[in-house]
C-alpha cells in the first residue's frame, strides 16, 4: 500500500504546499501566521489525499487513522525542520552574546519590551545581551519572554543589577511615566548604572529611527503620552488641498510643516521672513523626500501688500498662522512692535483669509493670553478676540489653538539652561516658586493639526498641558542628565521675576469654562461674547498707537483688556470698562 501511494501522495502535498506559499516561509523569522498557513496547507493536502483515495483509487482504501497521523506528523516535521534551522542560525548569536556583549535589563515585560528584545537579538551590530526584564506587575514576575526571565520590580533594579553584573538599563521611549523615569535615573546614578532609552516598537515600525540606545533626555522625564490622531478625519480635511504655514522657520511652524507633509496635500506653502532658517528647512524637507511638494516663500506678515500677492498666487485652502514674537522681556521693552507683529498682523492675515476664501484659518495662541500680565500675552488675547469676531459672520472656519510652553523651542528655558551648564554655570532661575506647563514640539504640532480638523469656526481650543513643572526641578533634571551634581558642579542663581512674568501660568480666563471634545487632549473654551463694533474700534485705535511712547501703548491695551496688568502702567491709570 505504501509503494502504491507514496508518489502521488508526496506529489499532491508538494503541489498544495507550493500553491499555499509554505516554501516561501523564512525559518529565521517564522511567526504564528506562518504556522497557521502551514496548518491550512497540510489540512488541504490531507483532504485532497482522502478525495483521491476515495474517487480514483477506491480499491486501496487507506485507513482514516493514517490521514490523521499523517496530518499531525507533517506539521511536526516541518515545524521541527524550521526550528532546527533557526537554532543553528541563533547559535552563533548566543555564543557572541556570551563572549563580548554587555548584560542589560529591559524595563517593561510587555509588548514593547518583547519587541525590543527580539530586535536586539536579531541586530548583528548590537553589543548588548538582555539578561532579564523588570516590571511592577506582580503576575509577570517569574515568567519568561523568549527565554529571558522577568526578574523583579523596578524598585529592585539596583540590587538585581549588582547581582547580575548589569550596568545598562534599557527602557522603551514613551512607555513609562516621567516621574518613574526620573526615579530610575536617580537610582541608577547613585550606583553607577546607566539608564538609556530605546525606540518603542511604534517608532521602529515608523522607520524614522534606528535601533540605537540614547541617554535619557528631558522629554523622557516629562513623560508625555504619545498623541493619538484621527488620521482619517485629518486626511479628509487636508488631502489634495493647498496648505500655508506662516512662521514656518520657527520651532512650532517648522514642526507643523513636517507633520503636514506626512499627509497628501496638493502643495504646502512655507512663509517666513527669516532667510537662513527657511534655507535650512528647505534642505531638510528635500532630504526627507518631500521635494516638489512644498514652496518656500520669503515674506513678512506685516507687509500687507506682499502677503496679498502671496495669497493671490497660491490661493490656500487651509492656513496655519504660527508667526509671532514670543520673547516676553523683549516685547515689554518694545510694545509697539508686539502690537504690529501679533495683534495687527493677525488682523491683516485673517482679513486676507476671508477675502481669498480660505476654508480654515488656524491661529496659534498662548497660555500667556489668559489674564495677561505682559504685552505679548495681551496682544495674543486681542488677536483671539478679533479672530472670534470674524468667525461669527465668515464662511471661513476661524479657529484658535491655545497652549503653553514647548520643550526645546527657541524661546524655551531648556536651550538656555543647557548652554549655561556647558559654560559651567550658574543656571539662572528667576524664582524658586516659578512653574510652567510644558509639552513637546511634536505633540503640540500634532494637536494643533487635530484641532484644526475639528474646528467649525469660532472655537478656542485649549490643549491638555498635564501637570505644571517647577522650573527649578527642570534645571536640576538637566544638571543630572549632564552627568553633573547640583550644588557641587553647577549652582542655581535666583535673579528675580522679569517684567511681565508670572509665577504661575493659567489656562482659564476668569469666567471661562473648558468643555471636553471628542479628543481626550483637546478642550474647547466657552465663548465670551464681545460686540463686533468694539473689536473693530479697538483695532483702529491700537493701529494709531504703534509709534507712541510705551506707556500710552500700554494704556490703550488696558483699555481693550481691563484684566491686563502691566508693571509699567503708572498708579492711577486704571484702564477702561469694555463694551460688550
Amino acid at each position: 500500500m505504501f509503494r502504491s501511494t507514496v508518489f502521488w501522495a508526496v506529489g499532491l502535498k508538494t503541489f498544495t504546499f507550493w500553491g499555499s506559499g509554505v516554501y516561501k516561509i523564512r525559518s529565521r523569522y517564522i511567526t504564528v501566521l506562518d504556522l497557521a498557513n502551514l496548518a491550512k496547507a497540510v489540512t488541504l493536502s490531507s483532504a485532497g489525499l482522502a478525495l483521491v483515495d476515495y474517487l480514483i483509487f477506491p480499491n486501496i482504501m487507506i485507513p482514516r487513522s493514517v490521514f490523521l497521523i499523517d496530518w499531525g506528523c507533517t506539521i511536526l516535521t516541518v515545524c521541527g525542520f524550521c526550528a532546527g534551522i533557526r537554532m543553528v542560525q541563533d547559535s552563533s548569536r548566543i555564543f557572541r552574546q556570551q563572549s563580548d556583549c554587555k548584560p542589560a535589563f529591559i524595563i517593561g515585560a510587555n509588548e514593547s519590551g518583547a519587541y525590543l528584545l527580539r530586535t536586539i537579538e536579531r541586530n548583528k551590530k548590537s553589543c548588548l545581551k538582555v539578561v532579564g526584564f523588570l516590571d511592577d506587575h506582580i503576575n509577570r514576575i517569574g515568567t519568561r519572554i523568549n527565554g529571558v526571565p522577568v526578574l523583579g520590580s523596578l524598585q529592585e533594579m539596583c540590587s538585581l543589577a549588582q547581582r547580575y553584573g548589569v550596568s545598562d538599563i534599557l527602557l522603551p521611549a514613551d512607555e513609562i511615566p516621567g516621574m518613574t523615569v526620573r526615579q530610575l535615573v536617580e537610582d541608577g546614578n547613585s550606583v553607577g548604572i546607566q539608564v538609556q532609552v530605546l525606540p518603542s516598537y511604534q517608532q521602529l515600525l515608523s522607520g524614522n529611527v534606528e535601533m540605537k540606545p540614547r541617554p535619557v533626555c528631558i522629554e523622557d522625564l516629562l513623560g508625555r503620552e504619545p498623541v493619538q490622531l484621527d488620521m482619517q478625519n485629518i486626511s479628509d480635511w487636508m488631502d489634495e488641498r493647498v496648505l500655508m504655514v506662516t512662521g514656518s522657520a520657527g520651532s512650532i511652524g517648522s514642526e507643523i510643516c513636517r507633520q503636514l507633509l506626512q499627509f497628501s496635500p496638493q502643495k504646502l506653502i512655507l512663509v517666513d521672513r527669516t532667510e537662513n532658517s527657511q534655507f535650512f528647512l528647505e534642505r531638510e524637507l528635500s532630504k526627507l523626500g518631500y521635494n516638489g511638494r512644498f514652496d518656500v516663500v520669503i515674506a513678512d506678515i506685516n507687509d500687507s501688500k506682499r502677503m496679498r500677492a502671496v495669497m493671490r498666487e497660491y490661493q490656500p485652502d487651509i492656513l496655519f498662522h504660527a508667526a509671532a514674537y514670543k520673547h516676553v522681556p523683549l516685547m515689554e521693552s518694545n510694545p509697539g512692535e508686539a502690537v504690529k507683529n501679533i495683534a495687527l498682523a493677525t488682523k491683516h492675515l485673517a482679513d486676507l483669509a476671508e477675502e481669498f476664501e480660505v476654508g480654515t484659518f488656524v491661529m496659534i495662541s498662548s497660555d500667556k493670553a489668559v489674564n495677561p500680565t505682559n504685552v505679548m500675552g495681551a496682544n495674543k488675547r486681542i488677536a483671539e478676540l478679533y479672530v472670534q469676531s470674524l468667525a461669527a459672520k465668515s464662511k471661513c472656519h476661524f479657529v484658535t489653538v491655545r497652549f503653553g510652553n514647548v520643550l526645546g523651542s527657541a524661546g524655551s528655558v531648556v536651550p538656555i539652561f543647557t548652554q549655561q551648564i556647558q559654560n559651567g554655570g550658574p543656571i539662572s532661575v528667576t524664582d524658586a516658586r516659578m512653574q510652567r506647563y510644558f509639552m513637546t514640539i511634536p505633540e503640540a504640532s500634532q494637536l494643533v493639526i487635530q484641532a484644526g480638523a475639528m474646528g467649525r469656526g469660532g472655537e478656542i481650543f485649549v490643549l491638555d498641558m498635564g501637570e505644571p513643572v517647577r522650573i527649578i526641578d527642570l534645571a536640576a533634571d538637566l544638571v543630572r542628565l549632564s552627568g553633573l551634581k547640583l550644588g557641587e558642579d553647577i549652582e542655581i542663581e535666583f535673579t528675580g521675576l522679569r517684567p511681565g512674568e508670572k509665577l504661575y501660568e493659567e489656562l482659564h480666563i476668569d469666567g471661562e469654562k473648558h468643555v471636553p471634545t471628542c479628543h481626550p487632549k483637546i478642550m474647547v473654551a466657552e465663548k465670551v461674547h464681545f460686540s463686533e463694533q468694539f473689536i473693530h474700534e479697538a483695532y483702529q485705535r491700537l493701529a494709531n498707537f504703534t509709534e507712541q511712547p510705551s506707556d500710552l501703548i500700554l494704556q490703550e491695551i488696558q483699555r481693550i483688556l481691563p484684566e491686563f496688568q502691566s508693571n509699567y502702567i503708572k498708579p492711577g491709570q486704571d484702564g477702561f470698562k469694555r463694551a460688550a
